[in-house]
């Protein structure tokens, strides 16, 4: 059995930090997102390979990856030729599949038993099967109806206030039959929400959904990405290194430099290599990456910053992120919302 992640997309809106990073893997925490996807598939085991639907800098990804060793599963790498849309990905990745095949769009986060979904797409013996899930704005979202065995029976995208039927949306996790990628041209860039989806209605085929109220999240945004990293260290998302752990852990790697009279407060991390000079407090939420530098009386609280970065003495940064490579200067002021991408430089006394 095989499951498809659609990773192609360019992550327009988490720029400038996917200019050089594909959305896929940019780090929660020590780990590439989709390490995240990768362990939750092998939940399954009739899941015997995972394969990469990617377009834009896929030679990053696979760089990250390789053969899969070092995750614990097989991986192979479907380049498109051009961005075929999420249907016709699947197509082009999964086009000589006779298999029932497990579909994850690339930038989403969920805790779902994948046994249960199977078992649910088994027991009725569907030709698709789509993860529901829950919001609290429906209104923002496009909304799938269901009647009361579970069918799925129609789509509507954004309603308005008086179409809202339901609060339930498409969580991005399918369960598909290859037999039903006939109504899918190929290279054709071909959308599996309004064209494929609505193919199995007009058809009739047996097109059911799996509700799931547990943790789910599109990590697409700045503002969701700091939230997923919120998130674990909560235990809102249960894992490593913030599993079983107390709301206020700070997880500091061995490997990693604190000087006499830096202050943490938990919940934070800092990876290996990292070093914090005295004076310097990490605040809840912070996260720092590797081999950073983190200069004396710095002021960190609820900001990511990704590895090989230097912030300067007497810098403050409080709810933003910054990306790989990038300079702080001295008494820097970074308030929340900002994103800086790799290898930006601010001068002493910016304020960004």
């Amino acid at each position: 059995m095989k499951a498809i992640l659609l990773a192609g997309g360019k992550g327009s809106r988490l720029r400038p930090l996917t200019l050089h990073t594909p959305k896929p893997i940019v780090p929660i925490f020590d780990r590439p997102f989709l390490r995240y996807q990768i362990d939750l598939l092998k939940q399954v085991p009739e899941i015997d390979e995972v394969i990469l639907s990617l377009n834009y800098q896929p030679g990053r990804v696979e760089e990250m990856f390789r053969d899969g060793s070092d995750a614990g599963i097989k991986i192979r790498y479907v380049v498109e030729p051009t961005p075929l849309g999420t249907a016709g990905a699947v197509k082009y990745a999964g086009d000589q599949l006779s298999e029932t095949v497990v579909v994850f769009n690339g930038d989403v986060l969920a805790q779902i038993d994948l046994t249960a979904v199977m078992r649910l797409h088994r027991e009725r013996k569907a030709k698709a099967t789509i993860v529901l899930t829950p919001v609290d704005n429906p209104a923002a979202y496009g909304l799938v109806e269901t009647d009361a065995e579970g069918n799925v029976r129609n789509f509507l995208e954004k309603p308005r206030a008086e179409e809202i039927t339901t609060n339930r949306i498409n969580a991005g996790i399918y369960v598909l039959e290859p037999e039903t990628f006939d109504r899918i041209p190929r290279n054709v860039n071909w959308s599996i929400e309004r064209s494929y989806f609505p193919s199995l209605l007009e058809r009739g085929e047996t097109f059911v959904a799996y509700f799931y109220d547990g943790y789910w999240i599109d990590i697409g945004t700045p503002e969701k990405y700091l939230q997923v990293h919120r998130d674990i260290m909560d235990g809102r998302y249960k894992s490593a290194p913030f599993r079983g752990r107390s709301g206020s852990h700070a997880h500091v790697h061995p490997g990693a430099r604190l000087e006499k009279g830096v202050t943490i407060k938990g919940p934070c991390f800092i990876d290996e290599g990292t070093v914090v000079k005295a004076g310097a407090r990490i605040g809840p939420y912070s996260v720092i990456g590797r081999q950073c530098y983190i200069g004396e009386d710095v002021q960190l609280e609820s900001t990511v910053v990704w590895q090989n970065t230097r912030v300067g003495p007497k810098a403050s940064l409080s709810g933003a992120i910054v990306g790989r490579h990038c300079h702080i200067g001295q008494h820097v002021v970074i308030g929340t919302g900002a994103v800086l991408g790799d290898k930006s430089a601010l001068t002493d006394y910016t304020r960004a």
